[in-house]
């Protein structure tokens, strides 16, 4: 993912709103939308040098009451992606040092991804690896608009 513009840390300093999710099975080259054609998430960079990311399911139903049942917190869970930590940046790769997340598997590990800015987006692209969701030998995009100060979050 060639860059038009220095990948320092000011660059990706902010907080951005993510457009879509797309996955490609690298072994057949099948392309979906995990979380459906509109998720939702937020993906910050701090100029501490610490990031967040939380990634939801289009779709994702309330739970009937203030306690989901086991069936509606399996539907939840699997709607969710989601970890914090410590970022660095080495050319257009920004490597995320996890010290939380969703899924215990990721805690304490490093995600790599490629990175590209245009304008107000910003591309990721992960390294090919298994998909934590589908098990399967993949890599996603994930195109993300930066949020301006003046927008409130929500949908």
């Amino acid at each position: 993912m060639a860059q038009d513009r220095p990948n320092d840390s000011t660059a990706l300093l902010g907080t951005w709103k993510l457009q879509s999710f797309t996955t490609e099975d690298l072994a057949n080259g099948e392309k979906t939308d995990l979380f459906g054609a509109h998720p939702d998430g937020y993906l910050s960079y701090g100029a501490d040098g610490r990031m967040q990311a939380i990634l939801l399911k289009e779709g994702r139903k309330a739970p009937t009451g203030v306690v989901p049942t086991d069936a509606e917190r399996i539907e939840l869970y699997s709607g969710l992606s989601a970890y914090a930590g410590t970022y660095s940046i080495d050319g257009d790769l920004v490597s995320h040092h996890v010290d939380a997340s969703w899924n215990e598997s990721w805690t304490g590990t490093v995600q790599v991804r490629q990175f590209r800015i245009d304008g107000p987006y910003l591309y990721i692209r992960t390294l090919p690896d298994r998909n934590p969701v589908t098990g399967k030998h993949s890599t996603s995009v994930l195109v993300w608009v930066k949020v301006r100060p003046e927008e409130k979050a929500g949908r």
